[in-house]
């Protein structure tokens, strides 16, 4: 017992984190599981749920995020974060390596990809917790290996990213091509390839790594017809308007007007979703096109659905709550004096803002939709646990902030 006692102290320090920052996803999460209540309206009919299924689980989820965070909030940093980084990073890569050979009891398969591991009572998405794993990998690697080579030739950058690469081009295969999910790999990579610039990086090699992102995204575009098919249906939503601008030749337009493809219905109902809440909403509880229209409506088109019931005022609160924890993760990531600490909170803030980002320019039809969930708004256990493991490390940071840094 005294064993015990003495290692958990090791863990605690005196610490004063950033309480604010703690309140603000709180609220994002409070109105999360709202939603999972006013939104899963259709769905707890058609499968003749209980109709506090949805909210329960959210409750219950949510509650064990806010002690997530708190708990970590309150631990040192330097013993705490090594040991949950390269804990997520080894266990979830293992696991998503393993989920293709799992009997079909144990995983849960959409679209004839295997996403998400079934344990009783839940289901579990590894990807939400590697992508912690990842950021704490390249920080933590960064600051040891690329931060002590700078001004080196462009050839010798090369050679020292050769294992990242390599790294990165195994989850391509096992989150792109094995679980069919582009979206992720794109954060992933946008997250690696802003991390390279903090990390004193040249310029030759950003053009370089931008170019094979690019082509990257579209061999993984033309060899999967399902993806073809999904930027096909979102180009038939906008390609009226936009192939009718008046300096767009009528040759062009008829070669980039694609015809006999599926209308984008979940798009078209997203946006008249947002159309229809105006300025105000309709009121929460009152939303129309969540009643089968908009088909899982609580996850990935949350914020449709949030805009439909609260309005555009409304969608603006939730934006500057976004812009708020933001700017407090890449505050504390700008004055913390640890490299690898300064490169873990940049890592989370971009999860966060790249998710952000690519769920409300899908559904927007700025740009193909994409199965991201919204940070601790869309109804899904793994997403709010796993991004509440990722502010409760930001908040243990947070206390090495110098004390004239905090407000």
């Amino acid at each position: 017992m005294y064993f015990i006692k003495k290692q958990f102290k090791s863990f605690v320090q005196d610490s004063n984190p950033d309480y604010f920052l703690l309140i603000l996803v709180s609220l994002l999460m409070t109105i999360g599981i709202l939603f999972s209540y006013s939104l899963s309206i259709y769905t707890v009919n058609y499968y003749d749920y209980n109709q506090f299924h949805f909210f329960i689980r959210e409750f219950l989820s949510g509650i064990l995020a806010i002690l997530i965070m708190w708990t970590f909030a309150h631990l040192n940093p330097d013993k705490t974060l090594p040991k949950v980084g390269w804990s997520l990073f080894g266990i979830f890569f293992f696991l998503m390596a393993v989920m293709p050979f799992l009997p079909e009891s144990l995983v849960t398969k959409a679209g004839g990809a295997s996403r998400w591991i079934r344990l009783p009572g839940l289901s579990l998405s590894p990807i939400e917790f590697f992508k912690i794993g990842f950021i704490y990998f390249l920080a933590d690697s960064f600051q040891r290996i690329l931060m002590q080579h700078n001004n080196v030739p462009f050839l010798k950058e090369l050679k020292l990213l050769l294992p990242y690469g390599v790294v990165f081009l195994i989850v391509v295969f096992l989150v792109a091509v094995l679980q069919k999910d582009l979206g992720q790999v794109v954060v992933l990579g946008g997250i690696l390839t802003v991390l390279l610039m903090f990390a004193n990086r040249s310029y030759k090699l950003f053009a370089f790594l931008i170019g094979i992102v690019i082509f990257g995204v579209v061999i993984l575009v033309v060899i999967a017809p399902h993806r073809i098919l999904r930027i096909q249906t979102w180009w038939s939503g906008i390609q009226d308007s936009m192939l009718s601008l008046p300096f767009v030749p009528d040759f062009v337009a008829q070669a980039l007007r694609v015809k006999d493809v599926p209308e984008p219905y979940q798009v078209l109902n997203s946006l008249s979703a947002i159309y229809h809440g105006s300025l105000f909403g309709t009121g929460i509880g009152s939303g129309g096109l969540k009643l089968g229209f908009l088909s899982e409506v609580h996850t990935d088109f949350v914020l449709a659905g949030i805009t439909e019931e609260i309005g555009f005022l409304g969608l603006c609160v939730i934006v500057l709550l976004f812009t708020m924890i933001l700017i407090r993760i890449f505050k504390i990531s700008r004055r913390v004096q640890s490299t690898k600490y300064h490169l873990f909170t940049l890592g989370i803030g971009l999860m966060i803002i790249f998710a952000f980002l690519i769920n409300s320019y899908g559904i927007s039809a700025i740009i193909p939709i994409k199965g991201i969930a919204v940070p601790f708004l869309s109804y899904g256990g793994s997403s709010l646990i796993s991004n509440a493991i990722a502010i409760g490390l930001v908040l243990s940071i947070s206390n090495k902030m110098p004390k004239e840094a905090k407000i």
